[in-house]
């Protein structure tokens, strides 16, 4: 299970490094050329396993970011994709500042009812979801938050409370 958490600490340090995080050294300063917005997207574009020992079904609370094109984004939203990853990159570190789950939802999620029901899914089942979110989802520990993850939909933080 340590080798798998390899790629979320690399992970970490990209985000971090899109988010105006320290930069060089690492694994990420090989990226030194790439955009915050380019480093954003790298990260969220990371492929996840599906893992043999996961539950069938768990409960997760999310942020959404949308852009421009995405699954279901109304014509309102006119940002590009990297800017809808740098916003959920921003919301993450929100987050790991101590800003409360349901303060960020209600400032960052574009997702409707998202603000009344504080993000909440309710409990999952993998085929209740795009692929690219069940892996996310599926790999967290219960109050274990994902790094930024993109779908058809947009960009999420996710995090399993159960």
């Amino acid at each position: 299970m340590n080798a798998a958490r390899g790629p979320v600490v690399l992970l970490l340090a990209l985000a971090a490094a899109a988010c105006g995080g320290a930069q060089g050294g690492g694994a990420a300063s090989g990226s030194s050329t790439m955009s915050a917005g380019e480093r954003c997207l790298a990260a969220a574009e990371a492929k996840r396993e599906r893992k043999a020992s996961e539950p069938d079904r768990i409960s997760v609370k999310h942020v959404l970011v949308r852009y421009a094109g995405a699954k279901r984004a109304s014509e309102s939203v006119t940002r590009t994709r990297e800017q809808a990853c740098l916003r959920a990159a921003e919301a993450l570190e929100k987050l790991k500042q101590g800003v409360a789950f349901s303060e960020v939802v209600a400032q960052y999620s574009e997702e409707s009812g998202a603000a009344t029901r504080d993000g909440s899914m309710g409990t999952i089942e993998r085929k209740d979801v795009a692929p690219e979110f069940a892996d996310a989802a599926f790999e967290l520990h219960i109050r274990e938050m994902s790094d930024v993850v993109e779908s058809p939909f947009g960009f999420h933080l996710i995090l399993r409370t159960e």
